[in-house]
């Protein structure tokens, strides 16, 4: 009794040295208005790398519906209750300021899967836990801008979201449209589970702007777009990164066709060079996820598969310095997110730094329109 308490001692004190589990949350929309964006994320959340470091990662997927406050109690669950050392998500601005104090407090690296800027700028004590994977506002508005400038586009009209999104689009086209002399002329907003919007299109038709620029996301984007073709409305309308998605071409049908946009270059891997650093990851990434579901992925699961990439990258890093399920672990790998130079990831090359939290740069971006009910690359 005494010899097989022994070895049962022996044999426990054994085990937790050779196994050390690093726990990851995952937050997704994959119901609700931005479902199109969450589901290609819930998915490749099942095909990231259950090994890392030689150690077994383990994940943990909630669901938010696009609920802000429902985010918050997620990210409660995961951080208190499964203990997770990072999180990737959510699917939507909203639901990622209102978890941004929780993370912090629990001081847990965040891996932001939306598209607003303003989560990651300007960086602070709080804002210093989360990383993007997705392409900032400024770079996205910058390439716009400079199609708009070429093809004459003075006076824009804009209509967007009456959140986080639509407020910090707004904020940065307007700064980066006055230095082009690109100017706003009228501003609408918009709920995301608005029906109707005829009501703004009418006053920003008014206005007899040279184009229009809606800023909103997945199928709520189309709403605005189509409500100005049956309207009358003829000029060009541009769309920023987060209509990136089929659904978008199949909702809007021919309403949105010649709709203009910038977005990863994986939106249009065919189109797309072999000399682009990103091709050869994307089109890894796009096999083994058809292979898995039989379906080709959004661009949106993309930027789900890049957070996976980043912390595989820095996750060995970490666990030179601390244990998983520590705090040290945590700070050890967001010093870790921040040193990430030259990784390649379907979207986009980051070059992360204590100042910069997304790091992408132009290799994140092409001009894109639709034609024949397809993305097609525009090339000016």
């Amino acid at each position: 009794m005494i010899r097989f308490a022994i070895a049962a001692l022996a044999f426990a004190l054994a085990v937790p040295s050779a196994v050390a589990e690093i726990r990851i949350g995952l937050m997704v929309s994959a119901t609700g208005p931005t479902s199109a964006i969450g589901i290609p994320q819930r998915n490749t959340g099942q095909i990231l790398p259950h090994t890392i470091g030689g150690e077994r990662v383990r994940y943990f997927s909630l669901e938010d519906g696009g609920d802000p406050t429902r985010a918050v109690q997620n990210a409660k669950k995961l951080i208190q209750e499964d203990h997770v050392d990072a999180l990737i998500g959510p699917s939507t601005t909203p639901n990622a300021f209102a978890i941004l104090d929780v993370i912090a407090e629990a001081k847990v690296p965040l891996l932001a899967t939306v598209g607003s800027s303003s989560i990651v700028e300007p960086l602070d004590a709080k804002k210093r836990w989360v990383f993007k994977t997705t392409q900032n506002d400024e770079l996205i508005a910058s390439v716009l801008l400079a199609h708009m400038v070429k093809h004459g586009v003075r006076n824009v009209g804009f209509i967007g979201f009456s959140d986080p999104y639509g407020d910090n689009w707004l904020k940065v086209f307007s700064a980066l449209g006055e230095k082009d002399a690109v100017h706003i002329v009228a501003a609408e907003r918009y709920g995301r589970t608005d029906a109707s919007v005829v009501g703004q299109v009418l006053r920003l038709i008014a206005t007899k702007p040279d184009a229009i620029l809606i800023a909103a996301v997945g199928g709520p984007a189309v709403l605005p777009e189509a409500t100005l073709r049956e309207q009358g409305y003829t000029s060009p309308i541009y769309q920023t990164h987060a209509v990136a998605t089929q659904d978008f071409i199949k909702l809007g049908k021919g309403k949105v066709e010649g709709s203009i946009l910038a977005a990863g270059p994986m939106l249009v891997i065919d189109e797309i060079p072999d000399s682009n650093p990103t091709k050869k990851v994307a089109l890894d990434y796009i096999e083994k996820y058809r292979k898995t579901f039989g379906i080709e992925p959004a661009t949106f699961g993309a930027n789900v598969w890049d957070a996976g990439i980043l912390l595989e990258r820095a996750i060995p890093i970490a666990l030179k310095h601390a244990k998983p399920a520590t705090e040290a672990f945590r700070i050890a790998l967001r010093d870790a997110l921040e040193g990430e130079k030259g990784v390649v990831g379907c979207q986009g090359v980051f070059d992360m730094s204590p100042t910069n939290h997304n790091g992408m740069d132009e290799r994140a971006r092409v001009l894109v329109t639709i034609r024949g009910g397809r993305f097609r690359l525009l090339a000016d």
